[in-house]
């Protein structure tokens, strides 16, 4: 029996984390905690709200006795600790928010954890989930391991890599149990479509331009959701304390081809002519600070652990057009309001 906490449970990892813990181990109880802003959507969580290992806490980590109450209430002994702010154009817009959740909102976890456990670690964990954004920028050549120095560019990479440091700060200080895990870039259902590939499923569908930063020539590796709930399952009852693991999909694409992929694939769903959409492109003024490419070695998750990804790009990326269009209904509610507003004001 555990009681586990999953922070940020109703975002677009967190959901699947969620769901997969709660089907996999029915002895586990899953709290979910989650303040629900623009990009959680207890929507995505429909299917398994009535299971009787599932609660979920709507609340902000930042707010330490409400999160130090969750701790005692449900005798947290595990922490899988997702939320956070995530959107590199948001964070050049607003850095303060991002500082304020994904620094202080993990100091306040951590804290939480370590007041309520106590010193007494055994059989406790809190796991660290972050990005390959903190590593920086690479060439051509050469891939990221969990050596690599820290050279963020963005608020938001800045953000993650001071939550990163915290974390360790905590096991090397108090010995808190922890493992931190940075992964590259996600895709799949249920993503609040201000991401590249909902955003262009969505805009392919509705003949609308398709905004491509600078030449389109940026390296993104990409990994299917549901491979990475997989990894972070793997990782939370596997990895060693102290230990970082890299998660990535062995699956590098620029961003201009990964879009004419995409194209296609819309279309020839939608059954039009493959490629027509092509004409959508517009190449727009770069992002500040966007870096060239990012690739994940995680050879170490797989030589120690035996994660690998389970799905081929094309056949994860066909599955997740199918949901887009499949699921109309829950685009149309997660881009009215707010989110027309920040688009507009973004790519407009």
């Amino acid at each position: 029996m555990r009681n586990i906490l999953i922070t940020g449970g109703a975002g677009f990892i967190g959901s699947h984390v969620v769901r997969l813990f709660i089907h996999n181990y029915p002895d586990y109880k899953i709290i979910n905690l989650d303040l629900l802003t623009y990009a959680g959507n207890l929507e995505n969580l429909k299917d398994i709200e009535g299971k009787s290992n599932y609660t979920f806490v709507k609340a902000d980590i930042c707010d330490y006795d409400v999160v130090a109450d969750v701790f005692s209430k449900y005798k947290i002994d595990g922490v899988i600790h997702l939320a956070a702010e995530s959107h590199v154009d948001r964070s050049i817009k607003d850095p303060f928010s991002f500082a304020k959740t994904n620094v202080m909102g993990t100091l306040s976890l951590l804290q939480a954890a370590q007041n309520y456990w106590e010193g007494d670690f055994n059989k406790k964990l809190f796991y660290h989930i972050s990005t390959d954004e903190v590593y920086g920028s690479l060439n051509e050549k050469g891939f990221f391991t969990e050596t690599t120095a820290y050279d963020p560019h963005s608020p938001y990479s800045a953000s993650k890599a001071s939550s990163d440091h915290f974390v360790r700060a905590f096991h090397d200080t108090y010995n808190l149990p922890v493992v931190i895990s940075n992964c590259s870039n996600n895709y799949g259902s249920h993503q609040f479509p201000e991401k590249l590939i909902p955003l262009f499923i969505n805009n392919i569908k509705n003949n609308k331009p398709l905004p491509i930063y600078g030449k389109g020539d940026n390296v993104r590796d990409w990994l299917f959701v549901n491979d990475h709930a997989k990894a972070i399952d793997v990782i939370f009852h596997k990895g060693k304390l102290g230990e970082t693991y890299n998660i990535g999909g062995f699956n590098e694409w620029k961003n201009i081809d990964l879009i004419k992929v995409l194209i296609s694939t819309v279309d020839k769903l939608l059954g039009r002519k493959e490629g027509a959409s092509e004409k959508l492109i517009t190449f727009i003024k770069d992002r500040a600070g966007h870096d060239f490419r990012y690739a994940i070695d995680a050879s170490k998750l797989k030589n120690e652990l035996g994660w690998e990804p389970s799905l081929q790009f094309e056949e994860g990326i066909k599955k997740t057009v199918q949901w887009y269009l499949k699921n109309e209904e829950w685009v149309k509610n997660v881009t009215s309001g707010e989110y027309q507003k920040y688009y507009d004001e973004m790519y407009e």
